[in-house]
């Protein structure tokens, strides 16, 4: 069995994180993943506060297990949210898309546990000194926001970096992506596309059966004039993203044209208008199954990968 110190912190029993996705982290999502022993996460992206503690208290009604709430720092609700966290006391708060310092006091003196998501070493740095419990280490791989630098290089650069336990993320969708995490210094592994072709997930059967579909290369990233690039499966939405994006228009015209086009994927499945965002692990993932079965499944690997490794260390010697 795997243990690390990512699991004594969180009281989970494995060292899996399900990603913190908007629309797609919902409680049915959530509770299955921490019944299985790992740590599920609601996803507040700009949802009305109201709506978010529906989830808190439906995950609440559902699990007695550790579970986790992510808030994106461009968020309008960030301290609506943070309230909701004191109040509801969450466990585990996750945030992403900016620099949560200013509300990780707040959080810590609830007694909630804080990890943030990185994609640099200096922001790292900067929320282990503003009290950061963890870090998740997100590779550029990843679906949805995405940061400049991928995963096998930023995760042990974090690692030197800090003193505290850090998680890694991006293009992780196995026991091999779990082994070559703790290989690069990590305590723990999350993933968010491969949680989305499980049955508990309640997106769109569409969504499900593209990322099955897709390939090496059936991500794309859009958004970089806008400083926040965004990984999604191409469709006719990202590459009409891609030409807006070469006419060189205006910053609200392409947050208008962006606007609402998530939702379009996971509620409505509109392959053709929606944002399918999904990281380069979707060509990883072959079918839907039980998030029960799929931690299992990615466990039982890493313990097998780990039981054959030491054949390829030998006593020693010229070669």
């Amino acid at each position: 069995m795997i243990r690390t110190p990512l699991c004594d912190l969180l009281g989970i029993r494995h060292p899996i994180l399900q990603g913190g996705m908007a629309w797609v982290s919902t409680p049915e999502l959530v509770v299955a993943v921490s019944e299985a022993g790992a740590l599920g996460i609601i996803g507040a992206g700009n949802a009305p506060p109201d709506l978010i503690e529906t989830y808190v208290r439906q995950v609440k009604e559902r699990t007695q297990k550790p579970y986790g709430l992510n808030v994106p720092m461009f968020s309008p609700f960030v301290q609506d949210i943070v309230n909701l966290c004191v109040r509801e006391k969450v466990p585990v708060v996750t945030t992403g898309a900016g620099n949560p310092s200013a509300i990780i006091p707040e959080l810590k003196r609830a007694g909630i546990t804080v990890i943030p998501v990185v994609a640099s070493v200096a922001l790292a740095k900067r929320l282990e000194r503003a009290g950061a419990d963890a870090l998740v280490a997100e590779g550029s791989e990843s679906g949805g926001h995405i940061g400049d630098v991928n995963t096998f290089p930023l995760v042990p650069q974090v690692v030197d970096a800090v003193s505290i336990p850090v998680v890694a993320a991006g293009g992780i969708a196995d026991g091999r992506g779990l082994v070559a995490a703790l290989a690069l210094g990590a305590v723990g592994i999350q993933m968010g596309t491969r949680f989305i072709c499980t049955n508990e997930c309640k997106v769109h059967a569409n969504y499900k059966e593209l990322v099955v579909k897709a390939g090496d290369r059936g991500t794309i990233t859009t958004g970089h004039s806008l400083g926040h690039p965004v990984r999604a499966l191409r469709n006719p939405m990202t590459r009409k993203f891609e030409e807006l994006e070469k006419q060189s228009l205006t910053e609200e015209q392409l947050i208008e044209f962006g606007t609402g086009k998530l939702k379009l994927a996971v509620v409505d499945g509109n392959v053709m208008e929606g944002s399918f965002m999904a990281g380069q692990s979707c060509g990883l993932v072959s079918d839907i199954v039980p998030c029960a079965e799929l931690i299992q499944r990615i466990m039982a690997q890493a313990e097998a990968i780990l039981g054959r490794l030491p054949q390829y260390v030998t006593g020693g010697g010229a070669a």
